[in-house]
């Protein structure tokens, strides 16, 4: 197994894509630390689906963009499973408006936590990946941090930043043998995505838009998680790997 030994964190990871990863890491061997924002009921899920794969997880609760709140995420892993190798900062949530009618609070809840909660999360994990001179990051953006969107400029802003933030992560931890890398995702059937999913006429034109023809399940992306988070990418940093179906293609 890929993440045999291995002791990860995802943030966002009782729903959607984050989910899915969660799984896909617990199916390769992995111990996980599911966090999450609201939903107690769908982490909980997750960390018993988990141990009935024979794995150990735990689920934290806490707001990835309040510093003590990452901490704790952190040293849940530290102090349940004794050491923390991956990091995957999933953890989103959208807001949308125009640019000219987007308030400052709408602003700053979205690029907070999709774009500071990672820097905190890597901040408070990047001590342990030092000393045992290991990590994996994995950082998630999307279509829209990479060639923009209408109606959704404090996503998109975080999201390119992601990019950005994770080509300095890799500049700056590669002495010491972590990795950090980005996907960004299409559209992934999941809550965010609800509206353009079960709307018929929006569906319509985003689905032509994504080359392969179709929405991605969770399923579909956490492989490239799992790529990243393992040692078949041992030699990969400072990347930008795009599962969207073709989507940024277009």
């Amino acid at each position: 197994m890929k993440l045999e030994g291995k002791n990860a964190v995802v943030t966002g990871g009782g729903r959607g894509v984050g989910r899915a990863i969660s799984i896909a890491f617990a199916k390769e061997g992995a111990n996980v630390v599911v966090n999450y924002a609201g939903n107690e009921k769908a982490a909980n899920e997750v960390v018993e689906t988990i141990k009935a794969m024979g794995r150990n997880a735990v689920a934290v609760k806490g707001d990835v963009s309040n510093e003590e709140d990452a901490k704790k995420i952190v040293e849940t892993c530290v102090n349940t499973f004794g050491s923390i190798h991956i990091i995957v900062n999933n953890a989103g949530v959208s807001k949308p408006g125009m640019l000219h009618k987007m308030d400052v609070a709408t602003w700053d809840e979205v690029v907070n936590i999709q774009m500071r909660g990672p820097w905190l999360m890597v901040k408070a994990a990047s001590k342990y990946f030092m000393e045992q001179n290991y990590g994996r990051i994995v950082n998630v953006t999307s279509v829209a941090g990479v060639v923009g969107t209408i109606g959704q400029i404090n996503y998109s802003a975080a999201k390119g930043g992601v990019i950005s933030m994770t080509k300095s992560m890799a500049r700056e931890l590669a002495k010491y043998n972590v990795t950090a890398n980005v996907i960004s995702l299409g559209i992934v059937t999941t809550d965010m995505t609800e509206k353009i999913s079960t709307d018929e006429k929006l569906k319509e034109i985003y689905v032509r838009r994504i080359l392969l023809g179709r929405y991605a399940d969770p399923e579909d992306v956490a492989p490239a998680f799992v790529f990243f988070a393992s040692d078949d990418s041992r030699y990969i940093t400072g990347q930008l790997l795009c599962v969207d179906g073709g989507y940024g293609m277009t």
